[in-house]
């Protein structure tokens, strides 16, 4: 049976713009032309796909709301640095700067760990015609062992001046022959060089299987796994690689060959991000090139560039850090930044964060100590930005500048193993980081004890970073009368609820009538259900609705999607990027991480603010539903907020102390709060929600299938 037009749909003029046209139709016309009159097509203010042998286009209204919220709340970060940049004059100025810079990169990486003994070991050596290279293995952490080669130049006098060199992304680490060249070149011009496995790469895969390859990809899947599910206990992954550097140093400082007044670093990439990190964090260097990485916080959320968690320190954007501040810590020692013309990472930010680096060497009236380089080609350690850096890095030690790259004798990865096996997996002194992770769980949960309700709501609007309550409804548009679309009701209309500026939650009411204006005043109770992943499909498939519907025919039905869900939904990181470990929205996960209002907290503030709505239409109590996903907002909402009188959800998360224990895990980083195992965790809201007679269906551990 075809369900009657609707009547209250305005005939607002519309231009045909097709070619040789002039006409002007009314939407009535447009129906009729669409042959609407079979097919339940929908309109409001942007057209909407018929329904096509009983399937649905989705609705996606906002795909870029998400997405030009973060670049104006990054934006408005950067505008704030410029400011302060700005308002630098003298030496005094710039050395307070640095000093500053220094204090806020801590603030964000945290506390060192304890020095614990390197108890390294040299496990074999490769003789070649100008160097020694040693097999080592050294310890940064207890158990938790790194693999590095040391290149050694033969027949020179020492003390020889040094490198530390960290590594890109590459399955094969110090083994990948763009970073063996560095090594081995510093080496024939008379550099000591120690180049070590990062985390999850080389010999230092950590999730591996019987035949010790990795079983999720080796670099960014591996570094996204261990280090999102850190954020539970409050580690950041970016602070265990830059340590792993720091501890590295320490290891060649105790080498009789090297002179501890000349020790440089280098990397690309990753490895460029790591010789950023480490520059903000150690006083040790003597001189430093990243390459293929710097460039600013702004010009990588713009062009929707996404970079792995140890690449995103946790309130930087908020403390008014970018990149270039790491290196400023330096100043006045020498500096070289290493960009490429054709990379990934925008050069035009690099000529940026290059600018305000100089303001700082200018004022100490070392600006000769710093300098930029862009070779012409694209992502990666290729000759001509390794051969800027020696010539840099020689001048910088008093040496002289090698006209060009010494030759090469690239090795075979097996050739400079340090392991018997190539994987320190094999090794029996070895822990995996997922086990420090764990670890660090169980003393939270046994340091922090009985949580009460009272001091529950206290640390949720703390750790969820949520703005100030405002007492006033929130404003709203009634933007589209949607028809049936299979969700068991005769119409449904959709409104766009205001929940802070440029951001709206979207908002179906069920209705038998066709409601489209404001919804009417209403004193019963109402159901408001938070959806998973999209209203849309879930009212069509989703059992539970089916439920509530069934069992609270009386009362009220709206369902919402927050922000970064259904209408909302992001385009951007690529296609249909959402569901990926690198897509969309762990790409707004880290940034709300850096911004100090993490993406879980923005989304509880959203459900908040559309109860907040429902109260203004006069309904005096809420039944708060919500699926998957949806439960963390919901849950978080409902110890908030009192109008919340009765909770039902399905799928929720048993407890975030289980994905910290996990060694794998299906939960996506955005329903992650940072650091919420050191306050509480979830049993402590479903405790309190007890009183507002929760009820659990169906609760799900860390690696559940459900859980998309």
């Amino acid at each position: 049976m075809q369900r009657p037009l609707n009547r209250a749909c305005r005939q607002e003029p519309h231009v045909d713009k097709s070619a040789g046209s002039n006409r002007v139709q009314t939407r009535t016309d447009r129906r009729r032309w669409l042959g609407c009159a079979a097919s339940a097509v929908v309109f409001g203010p942007r057209l909407l796909l018929a329904q096509t042998a009983g399937r649905f286009e989705p609705l996606n209204r906002y795909p870029r709301m998400v997405h030009e919220w973060f670049v104006q709340q990054v934006r408005q970060a950067e505008a704030r640095h410029l400011a302060e940049l700005d308002q630098l004059r003298t030496d005094a100025d710039a050395r307070q700067y640095v000093e500053l810079m220094r204090t806020r990169i801590r603030a964000s990486f945290g506390a060192e760990p304890p020095r614990t003994p390197l108890e390294p070991r040299v496990t074999g050596k490769l003789e070649r015609d100008a160097y020694i290279v040693e097999k080592v293995i050294f310890f940064s952490r207890p158990n938790f062992p790194v693999t590095a080669n040391l290149y050694i130049p033969k027949n020179r006098s020492g003390p020889l001046p040094a490198v530390v060199g960290t590594c890109g992304h590459s399955v094969l680490g110090k083994a990948e022959p763009a970073y063996q060249s560095f090594a081995q070149a510093l080496a024939r011009l008379g550099f000591v060089c120690l180049i070590y496995d990062p985390i999850g790469q080389g010999e230092r895969l950590q999730y591996t299987t019987d035949e010790l390859t990795s079983e999720i990809g080796a670099g960014v899947n591996e570094h996204l796994l261990a280090g999102n599910q850190q954020f539970l206990v409050g580690e950041f992954l970016g602070m265990w690689r830059a340590w792993d550097g720091i501890r590295a140093l320490d290891y060649l400082l105790t080498r009789p060959e090297v002179d501890a007044r000349r020790v440089g670093v280098t990397g690309n990439s990753g490895g460029g991000t790591m010789t950023t990190w480490l520059c903000g964090l150690e006083t040790r260097w003597a001189m430093a090139a990243p390459s293929c990485f710097v460039t600013t916080f702004r010009r990588n959320l713009e062009n929707e560039l996404p970079a792995d968690t140890e690449q995103c320190p946790p309130r930087a954007l908020a403390l008014g850090l970018d990149h270039a501040d790491f290196l400023a810590v330096q100043a006045p020692k020498p500096v070289i930044v290493l960009a490429k013309e054709r990379d990934y990472f925008d050069v035009r930010g690099t000529e940026e964060a290059f600018a305000r680096l100089q303001r700082i060497y200018r004022l100490l009236g070392a600006e000769q100590n710093v300098e930029l380089f862009v070779g012409p080609t694209t992502h990666g350690y290729s000759q001509e930005n390794r051969e800027a850096m020696y010539r840099f890095f020689s001048k910088a030690v008093g040496s002289e500048p090698p006209a060009a790259e010494p030759p090469l004798q690239i090795e075979p990865p097996e050739e400079l193993w340090c392991t018997p096996r190539g994987q320190v997996a094999a090794l029996e002194d070895n822990r995996p980081i997922y086990r420090f992770t764990a670890e660090k769980a169980e003393q939270l949960a046994a340091d922090r004890g009985h949580v009460d309700e009272a001091e529950l709501a206290h640390r949720l609007r703390q750790l969820l970073r949520l703005p100030g309550r405002d007492p006033t409804p929130p404003e709203y548009s009634i933007w589209r009368y949607l028809g049936s679309r299979g969700y068991r009701s005769r119409s449904a209309i959709a409104y766009s609820v205001v929940t802070e500026p440029g951001i709206v939650a979207v908002v179906y009411r069920l209705t038998e009538e066709p409601w489209y204006s404001r919804p009417p005043r209403d004193s019963r109770p109402a159901v408001l259900y938070v959806s998973d992943i999209s209203s849309d499909e879930e009212l069509r498939n989703e059992p539970l609705i089916a439920q509530l519907r069934e069992r609270h025919p009386d009362l009220a039905f709206y369902t919402c999607d927050v922000r970064g869900t259904g209408e909302s939904q992001p385009d951007t990181c690529g296609e249909r990027s959402f569901f990926r470990p690198y897509g969309c929205d762990y790409f707004y996960t880290i940034h709300s991480f850096m911004l100090d209002r993490p993406y879980i907290g923005q989304k509880t503030h959203d459900v908040l603010r559309v109860i907040d709505w429902l109260v203004g239409l006069g309904h005096e109590a809420v039944h708060l539903a919500a699926r998957g996903r949806g439960t963390l907002p919901a849950t978080f909402a409902a110890v908030l907020h009192g109008a919340v009188q009765r909770v039902t959800l399905k799928y929720p998360l048993r407890s975030y102390h289980e994905i910290a224990q996990a060694r794998r895990y299906s939960w996506p980083v955005s329903s992650f709060l940072p650091d919420v195992l050191a306050h509480f965790d979830l049993p402590d809201c479903y405790r309190a929600l007890r009183s507002k007679g929760l009820e659990m269906i169906e609760p799900v551990g860390a690696n559940d299938e459900r859980i998309r």
